[in-house]
């Protein structure tokens, strides 16, 4: 598995202004861990990321109205 260093070295993204560069990079990381996962698997991997956030930063997450 590529790291995060690996996507900032990337050929796409290397010419990029390093807060766009680091963005770019994370997004890419993110679209080559879930590219192959079905909606369900999709579903559980960001309501992993959810979880982890509002136990590392203290996040809270409200869900709102359509």
């Amino acid at each position: 598995m590529k790291t995060l260093e690996d996507y900032m070295n990337d050929p796409s993204v290397v010419n990029i202004p390093m807060p766009v560069r680091e963005v770019k990079a994370i997004r890419l990381m993110i679209h080559d861990e879930t590219k192959n996962m079905s909606s369900e698997q999709l579903n559980n991997y960001y309501n992993q990321v959810k979880q982890r956030a509002q136990k590392e930063f203290g996040m809270k997450f409200v869900s709102s109205a359509k």
